[in-house]
């Protein structure tokens, strides 16, 4: 299986007419962490939700572990893409953390044993083993965003896509995700705005605007592009 994401041509307005894509095209290989960076409305939330088929209807082609993502192949596509939200609350809404874990196992038809099996390993992945018969919308808002990562670990997907993980969080809560975030061995594709973040932690960085890819490259050498950030809206802390 070939871990990896190949976005070629991809262009989308949203009914109103507004136009998030223009001619995007991107390739992550397998185990690549990339971040994705830009300011409010560059169209990083719109292609995000491209990988796994929950928009789509532009122009252009999507593929994920070389597989199309299109309408016969989005069961198999959304296995493969573990999408997690900005906001945990999208994510939880089950009785306890164990269920919320489960939920998608059981989705897949998995059997009992199994399902148990992947809530410990999602759990253990995430540090929170411990938090199985908590309930989810008691949790702080560090803990509810690493039980929404379990809630999609335990599904195994190849690729692993998070919007704005470290939102939200306190400094301590930010440091363990993104020690949490490092750890994991998944190809990886995370927007956001917390450029000390990609600084640490994505060797590969892609800069969007106005729906296009402006500059995609070393996260190293274009943090040190001061006019290139300024440009669009980036600023380091």
């Amino acid at each position: 299986m070939h871990h990896e994401i190949e976005v070629s041509g991809l262009s989308f307005a949203y009914p109103d007419g507004h136009v998030a894509l223009r001619n995007v095209s991107l390739h992550i290989t397998p185990c690549e962490k990339v971040a994705l960076v830009g300011p409010n409305g560059a169209g990083k939330s719109t292609l995000i939700l491209h990988l796994n088929g929950i928009l789509n209807g532009g122009s252009g082609t999507v593929s994920v572990c070389g597989l199309e993502v299109k309408k016969e192949n989005l069961a198999r596509v959304r296995a493969m893409v573990g999408l997690v939200f900005q906001s945990p609350d999208d994510q939880l809404f089950s009785p306890t953390v164990y269920d919320d874990v489960a939920y998608g196992p059981i989705y897949q038809g998995l059997s009992a044993a199994e399902v148990d099996g992947r809530v410990r390993e999602a759990l253990q992945a995430v540090r929170m083993s411990n938090y199985a018969r908590r309930v989810s919308h008691h949790l702080s808002m560090g803990e509810k965003k690493r039980i929404a990562i379990a809630t999609v670990l335990s599904m195994k997907p190849e690729i692993l896509v998070l919007d704005e993980p470290t939102a939200g969080l306190d400094p301590r809560a930010r440091r363990d995700l993104i020690k949490l975030l490092d750890d994991l061995p998944i190809t990886m594709l995370v927007s956001t705005h917390d450029l000390r973040m990609v600084q640490e932690l994505f060797p590969r960085m892609v800069i969007m605007d106005e729906g296009r890819i402006v500059a995609d490259g070393e996260t190293a050498v274009l943090l040190k592009d001061q006019a290139l950030l300024e440009a669009h809206g980036l600023e380091l802390p």
